[in-house]
Order: structure tokens, then C-alpha cells, then sequence
């Protein structure tokens, strides 16, 4: 179905027609036993921790259908899907090149673990392509960017990136949680595999944990093998609310691609904000890249208030409808300051090379009405 567009693929991709039963709604198989004929390999035998059962299948498929690729797979957390992934490309003794400016998250586990694993890593500017070649070294094995980045809402020559990576011979990954499916498809501009956090927009509905990785079905059988290895299944409740959130994805985005746009237009005019990250601002760094490569410019921002930390929890504290709280994608707004949160795990000299400052604010928009949003962000500033 990579024929239809993102609204239809969303709905209908990895369906089954007709369902088990008749059921239009794909059901939940619970199950962890299943029959199987005898000479089964061992990775093909149906049981959830083997990311095989018939729900984990479906729901597999639907991924794949989103972004266009030959497979997909689930996993318990988007960092389950980044761990696995990387461990399915790399080896004791390999190297990888990632970009500089990462989530919290995957920046604590390359600095606290990969020496663990026998890994070496360097950053790199994903901006800078005249760069990529001195880092890259003969034990070089795979790249990592994000197609936006957390939280300064950055986007690099992720093209070029991928082009690197072919040309040398490398695994080109992108964790694409933030730009969706929606609005960029990595695979199309020649990345090897996609990452998610699956329990932000693709979901998007605040209630469930989970992870995807998507791409070429080589890459994406030895990372579900790894994933067999290392346990980090969905549970199959949680797999059912990703399917019914992914049918609404394209809709959920869409709107949260015009409101974040509107309120980071209101917020720049504002003289209490000293700045205002957004890619779909034209005084953004990063604007024509992101309007050639992206059908929308995503549902987060970052923003500093005039007035430092103190001014930033003042106004946080002051709004009635974003919930001060660490995660993303949801139809609700959420706000956090990541030096706190996301971000709270890198060292405060780590934080301040990247451009987190602790009064750095993100914001992730949700699907309320803009105007109500807008109106309270202009109160919050007057009362803080």
C-alpha cells in the first residue's frame, strides 16, 4: 500500500482483510503458547518474547507499512529499539560516529555503557559533512543522528549523512521520534534503518511505553534476533493501543504541525522570550533544510524566557493547560525544562556544550485548539 498516502497507510497499512473472525479491529492474542510444526526454527516458533506471536506480527506490519520498509519490529521502550538496534550493527571492538546533539537518554547509555560492550563512538556535527571523514576510522561500523533533535529542535544534512554512510561502507540510523513518519520517511532519503520512542507520537495518547525500529528486512531480522536475545518484547495490550494509536497518527500530527508552528510565531513576537527554536520559523538555522526534506516542521519547540531559571519555572508553573511533565507526542501539551528531566542524566559542562541551558524550556504541543493555547501562554506571561 506505499501507494496511498500517509492518512490511508495509517488507517489500513498491515491490516488484515479479513480479520480473524470478521473483526475489523485487529484483536488481542494474549497468548504465550502456540502450536507449531515440528522442524520450526527456533526464532520462527510463536511466543512473545520471540517478537512472533500474531499480534506482535500485525502490529510489525503496520510499522513497516508507516514508514515504507520491508519490516519492523516492536519493542518494550524507544530505548529498547536503540540499544537493540545498536547492538544488532555493532561488535567488541567496533566504532560508531553519532550526532552531537542527541536525547538524554541515548547520549547516558553511548557515555555510561559502550566502553562495556567494547564500543569506541565520536561525536559529530550532523551540519558539518567536511567533518565526517576525520572522525570516521578503519573500525568504523555505523552512524547515528536524529532527523529533529532533542531538545534544540536542530536538523542536520541528514541527505548527506545517509550518503556518507553508503559510500563507506556503513549502518546508517536515524531516530525519527520526533519528525514522524508524517512528516519525513528516512528510508526514502537513504537511511538504513528508523528508530522511534513508539510511546510518544506514534501512540500519542500518554498511556503506554514502547519502541520500533523499521527498515530493510535484513537489518531489521538481526536486530529482532537481538531482541529475542536481550528480552525487550511488547507486551501485547501495550501492542494493541500502539495499533489503534497509529490509525490516527497522521491526523494527530497534522494538528500538532500548525499549532506548534502558531504558538512558536506568538512566543518569537514576545519580548518576555529571549528565544525561540522552532523549524518552521524562517529565523530558525535550520528552516530551508527542514522545509525541503519535511511535509511539516513537527509538534515541538524550545524556548528561554528572559529572566533565567527562575523566570522559566515562573512560567511553567503559570500555565493552566500543558502539563508539567517529561514526555512528548501526546494529544495534551506538555512542558519541561530538560535540564531537569530528559537531559538530567548528562553533566551540567555536557549540557552547556550542547546549548541545554537549565532555563531552556521544550514544549510539546498538543491538539488543543491553537487560539486557546496561544491565549494561555499570553497570560502566563503577564502573571509570571
Amino acid at each position: 500500500m506505499d501507494e496511498d498516502r500517509i492518512e490511508t497507510l495509517a488507517v489500513h497499512g498491515g491490516e488484515r482483510r479479513p480479520g480473524p473472525e470478521g473483526s475489523v479491529v485487529y484483536p488481542i492474542y494474549q497468548g504465550t503458547v502456540y502450536s507449531v510444526p515440528s522442524g520450526t526454527d527456533y526464532h520462527d516458533l510463536r511466543y512473545i518474547r520471540l517478537n512472533s506471536t500474531p499480534s506482535q506480527s500485525y502490529l510489525h506490519d503496520k510499522l513497516a507499512a508507516l514508514e515504507c520498509a520491508e519490516a519492523g519490529l516492536a519493542t518494550a521502550s524507544g530505548m529498547a529499539a536503540i540499544s537493540t538496534a545498536l547492538h544488532s550493527v555493532l561488535r567488541s571492538g567496533d566504532h560508531l560516529l553519532v550526532g552531537d546533539c542527541l536525547y538524554g537518554g541515548t547520549h547516558d547509555f553511548l557515555t555510561h555503557h559502550a566502553a562495556d560492550f567494547g564500543w569506541s563512538y565520536t561525536f559529530i556535527d550532523p551540519h558539518r559533512p567536511d567533518t565526517w571523514e576525520a572522525a570516521r576510522t578503519p573500525r568504523t561500523k555505523a552512524v547515528l543522528v536524529e532527523s529533529i533533535t532533542n531538545p534544540l529542535v536542530r536538523v542536520g544534512r541528514l541527505p548527506e549523512v545517509a550518503e556518507f554512510a553508503r559510500a563507506n561502507g556503513l549502518v546508517s540510523l536515524i531516530d525519527n521520534t520526533f519528525a514522524t513518519p508524517v512528516n519525513f520517511r528516512p528510508l526514502t532519503a537513504g537511511f538504513d534503518l528508523v528508530l522511534h520512542s513508539a510511546t510518544k507520537y506514534l501512540n500519542g495518547h500518554s498511556d503506554i511505553v514502547a519502541g520500533a525500529i523499521v527498515g530493510g528486512a535484513e537489518h531489521v531480522e538481526r536486530a529482532r534476533t537481538t531482541a529475542n536475545h536481550f528480552g525487550g518484547s511488547l507486551d501485547p495490550h501495550a501492542g494493541f493501543l500502539l495499533a489503534r494509536g497509529l490509525k490516527t497518527l497522521a491526523l494527530r500530527v497534522r494538528a500538532q504541525n500548525e499549532n506548534a508552528l502558531r504558538l512558536a510565531e506568538f512566543l518569537a513576537a514576545r519580548p518576555e522570550i529571549e528565544q525561540v527554536n522552532h523549524p518552521g520559523l524562517e529565523s530558525h538555522p535550520d528552516h530551508a533544510r527542514a522545509a525541503e526534506l519535511f511535509d511539516g516542521f513537527g509538534g515541538m519547540l524550545s524556548i528561554r524566557p528572559a529572566g533565567g531559571v527562575a523566570a522559566a519555572q515562573k512560567l511553567i508553573d503559570a500555565l493552566r493547560l500543558p502539563f508539567d511533565a517529561p514526555s512528548l507526542g501526546g494529544v495534551e501539551s506538555l512542558i519541561t525544562r530538560p535540564a531537569a528531566t530528559s537531559h538530567a542524566g548528562m553533566s551540567p559542562q555536557d549540557r552547556l556544550a550542547l546549548g541545554v541551558t537549565d532555563d531552556l524550556i521544550r514544549i510539546s504541543v498538543g491538539v488543543e485548539a491553537p487560539e486557546d493555547l496561544i491565549d494561555d501562554f499570553e497570560r502566563a506571561l503577564a502573571a509570571s
